[in-house]
């Protein structure tokens, strides 16, 4: 069984897809078996990933309503073990067709992805950034929660809210929910705010911050817009050590638990 992880963050901006695909990325050069599911209307995810199809039947959004197994949903990326569920222009529109279900509309992903669970080693949920249907789903069917966090000056805005969601999720929904991990991400070492934030955000999540931080990198922004992860964009890169250093640390944690 994959284990299950959803990046969120209501604030966009944040490098969520950023770090979802990147660490999903050296995950696979590593040889796991990686899923990442795009549940973004935006789809950056998919075209970090090289995908650029926005009307392809093969989405998360075929997954949710139903037309398409999960298995079925998945698409190549670049690197073998690494898969994606892309998304598409029709989830713009996907909480209001799950809004009309009755029973379980919070639990519609979980039941979905499940078909696919067998089949990789992690299953990585990439949220939009907003606290409505598709993010209760994915907190719903996820093992943990990664939150990437900027450091600048509005970084703790709004995340009280979300976690105060992510304990509504664990008391009613999904029992088993865990904060995998918060990600500092966009830090700017010439800038003493950078700093600053970051004590902020170590204060308030303590051990569950990642001592691996995510540098402001010129190569890791220019990625995306080659359909690439960063370590095949340039391995060499500040961003690619970083992403390296995070996959260690994370499966450091994956591992101990």
């Amino acid at each position: 069984m994959a284990k299950i992880i959803a990046f969120s963050n209501q604030k966009g901006g944040v490098g969520k897809t950023t770090t979802c695909i990147n660490l999903a990325a050296c995950l696979a050069s590593d040889g796991y078996k990686v899923l990442v599911v795009d549940l973004d209307p935006q789809g950056n995810a998919s075209s970090g990933l090289g995908f650029s199809d926005r009307k392809s039947e093969k989405s998360s959004y075929s997954v949710l309503c139903g037309s398409m197994n999960a298995n079925d949903a998945v698409v190549d990326t670049d690197i073998p073990t690494l898969k994606l569920m892309p998304s598409c222009m029709d989830l713009a529109g996907a909480e209001l067709e799950m809004a009309q279900v009755v029973i379980a509309r919070e639990k519609i992903l979980s039941e979905k992805i499940s078909e696919a669970s067998d089949n990789f080693d992690f299953i990585f949920l990439d949220c939009p950034p907003s606290l409505g249907l598709l993010t209760v789903n994915a907190l719903t069917a996820s093992d943990g929660i990664i939150v990437p966090i900027q450091c600048e000056y509005y970084a703790l805005e709004g995340v009280t809210q979300m976690m105060n969601t992510v304990m509504l999720v664990k008391k009613y929904l999904n029992p088993k929910l865990e904060v995998e991990g918060v990600v500092l991400t966009l830090y700017d070492s010439r800038a003493n705010l950078s700093q600053q934030v970051s004590e902020e955000i170590k204060k308030y999540f303590c051990e569950k911050v990642f001592k691996t931080i995510i540098p402001r990198n010129v190569r890791l922004a220019e990625a995306p817009s080659f359909g690439k992860p960063v370590i095949l964009y340039d391995k060499h890169c500040l961003g690619s050590k970083a992403y390296t250093d995070l996959k260690n640390e994370f499966l450091n944690r994956v591992n101990n638990k």
